[in-house]
């Protein structure tokens, strides 16, 4: 039987995807080398099976060794002029590769500077003039920064991160999250009114949940936070009662399919499928990102084919998600609560054969 795929023109959105692992290989090899950075290695294709998931890697991975990735990725970023080639270059490419017309890129700026050694006011002007540039090239795209805070950081140090997100609403950035492992003690109530003060000023809300905690982490993330949209959060699949609370507050999923995968969060395509079936059939909104395509070695179009390819999503399923994605979106106030799909814009598909 033929097979279905999206029409290569048709423009998409990604809200979920991390600068550590977003950048091409050969451009972070640059950029380690015009910094003078010791590497582990000094044969390219070593360093890429390095900062990436390979064929070796797949079927094998864990969420800790997917995390261990990033000590390098970050390193490489740290500084203003590979903070600027970095978000320049995953914004075009992203638009070159896959017709991605709007992005957001989170990343935690106070994970590239070193420490303190580099002013982070100075990270993030570069994190705003390499979108700047990218957007002044690339006119079709639209384009946004969330700043992550971390579990792992003190409390102080994520107020600090926070702050720096109000004071840089007006040039960009977008919303805040808490991305990170899971740390003892740590809870989402304690960031309540950090949370609704970044609310009152404008920002969007997104929470890392339900990745590796399960479906009662996702209910604490949104009875303390009120996020917009929660990071992964497939774990919710498996408790009816947290589907309907995300159902009837609108509150989207930003689902990476190749990322869960990876780290087994999710064991396998049949689970994936389970997972995906149950978020439709209980109206729970979600989108589709890759968490890092790089990374990952896995695109935005490639997430829509393998869902297609294995009959987890219909056409129209992944159009609404696509739509979701959009509607979603914290770039240029179109974010919107989302109960359904309904009244979404024609998507052009054709069939492949």
């Amino acid at each position: 039987m033929p097979r279905p795929r999206l029409d290569p023109r048709t423009p998409l959105t990604e809200l979920h995807v991390h600068l550590g692992a977003a950048v091409t290989p050969a451009v972070m090899w640059g950029i380690a080398h015009a910094q003078g950075i010791r590497l582990p290695t000094k044969d390219y294709w070593a360093f890429r099976d390095l900062i990436t998931v390979g064929p070796r890697h797949r079927g094998s991975g864990s969420f800790q060794a997917y995390l261990d990735l990033f000590r390098w990725t970050e390193l490489i970023q740290s500084s203003p002029i590979a903070v600027e080639r970095s978000i320049y270059e995953v914004i075009g490419g992203a638009y070159r590769k896959n017709n991605i017309t709007r992005i957001e890129l989170r990343f935690n700026p106070m994970k590239r500077n070193r420490g303190g050694e580099q002013d982070l006011d100075h990270i993030i002007a570069a994190a705003v003039r390499g979108m700047d540039r990218a957007v002044l090239e690339y006119p079709q795209v639209r384009a946004g920064l969330i700043f992550c805070l971390d579990r792992s950081f003190s409390r102080e140090l994520n107020e600090i991160i926070a702050a720096k997100a109000i004071a840089w609403r007006s040039r960009g950035v977008v919303a805040v999250d808490i991305a990170g492992p899971t740390e003892p003690g740590f809870r989402f109530a304690d960031y309540r009114a950090l949370f609704d003060e970044c609310r009152r000023a404008g920002l969007g809300i997104t929470v890392h949940a339900g990745e590796i905690g399960g479906a009662d982490e996702v209910r604490e993330a949104v009875e303390a936070l009120d996020p917009t949209r929660i990071g992964h959060g497939v774990k919710s699949a498996y408790d009816p009662a947290v589907m309907d609370l995300l159902r009837e507050r609108g509150i989207v999923l930003e689902v990476c399919p190749t990322s869960n995968l990876n780290t087994r969060v999710v064991s396998d395509l049949a689970e994936l499928r389970l997972i995906l079936r149950r978020f439709i059939d209980h109206q729970v909104p979600f989108t589709l990102s890759t968490d890092g395509p790089e990374m990952l070695r896995s695109y935005l179009r490639d997430e829509i084919a393998l869902l297609l390819r294995h009959e987890m999503m219909t056409l129209d399923e992944i159009q609404q998600a696509i739509q979701t994605a959009h509607r979603a979106s914290f770039v240029d106030g179109a974010s919107v609560p989302i109960s359904d799909g309904t009244g979404a814009a024609p998507i052009a598909l054709e069939i492949e054969v």
